[in-house]
């Protein structure tokens, strides 16, 4: 939900005007996500909290728990495409990197080389990788709406997906994916479904890409009772 055209009444604390032509209260946190209210001008409109990322803070965000943690097999997954360099080296545009394709932030990795021994173990280096995929758990995690349910093997799926492609409007925030299942449509039927889409590079079909694919699918179909969307916290 966007906030930029709400003003605050002197009516109640957590009262406030619209003043712009309209606001829509959306499914997620984006715009493909599906409109679920739309506000017109002169409308008043109680907000409680609201979330991270909001155009324009007329309140506190809302407290949100952490995002669930991906388990070994995804972690081995992203580590198996990634591929392991134990040194630094210049990825493919001149940036300096190291371990599981982890870019660093200056040309001696001293943020890695302050936890880690360089040249990294393959041990350390899935540490860091874990460490990374972080951001990407947090995508997943805020993408999904209160409809969105899935298992840890599903939501790690999930996050090797988004660690691949990006979390942008280009990648998982904007994808067909997402919005289908914020659309309550199973995650057993979306991922084998939308998965395979994502194997392009540049117009050109790749071979890594569609076998990373087809092992997030097969990781998505491993049945486990450890749940992960919603989260209980």
């Amino acid at each position: 939900m966007k906030f930029a055209s709400i003003v605050a009444i002197a009516a109640p604390a957590s009262a406030y005007l619209i003043t712009g032509s309209t606001v829509n209260w959306r499914t997620g946190p984006g715009t493909s996500y599906a409109i679920k209210k739309t506000y017109t001008e002169g409308q008043d409109v109680t907000i409680t909290c609201q979330m991270p990322g909001s155009n324009g803070y007329v309140t506190a965000e809302c407290p949100l728990c952490s995002a669930p943690k991906s388990n070994q097999a995804t972690v081995d997954l992203i580590a198996e495409f990634e591929g392991f360099v134990p040194n630094i080296y210049l990825d493919p545009v001149g940036k300096p990197t190291v371990g599981y394709g982890h870019l660093c932030s200056d040309s001696n990795c001293s943020e890695v080389s302050a936890k880690y021994p360089i040249p990294l173990s393959q041990a350390n280096g899935k540490k860091l990788l874990a460490e990374d995929m972080a951001r990407f758990e947090k995508c997943i995690t805020n993408l999904s709406g209160s409809k969105v349910t899935l298992n840890l093997n599903q939501y790690g799926a999930l996050v090797s997906w988004s660690y691949n492609v990006g979390c942008s409007l280009n990648g998982a925030e904007g994808s067909t994916l997402m919005s289908r299942l914020n659309n309550s449509e199973s995650a057993a039927t979306v991922l084998p479904q939308e998965l395979p889409k994502w194997k392009y590079a540049g117009g050109v079909v790749l071979p890594g890409l569609v076998r990373r694919r087809e092992a997030e699918i097969a990781l998505a179909r491993t049945a486990t009772t450890a749940k992960a969307i919603p989260r209980s916290c």
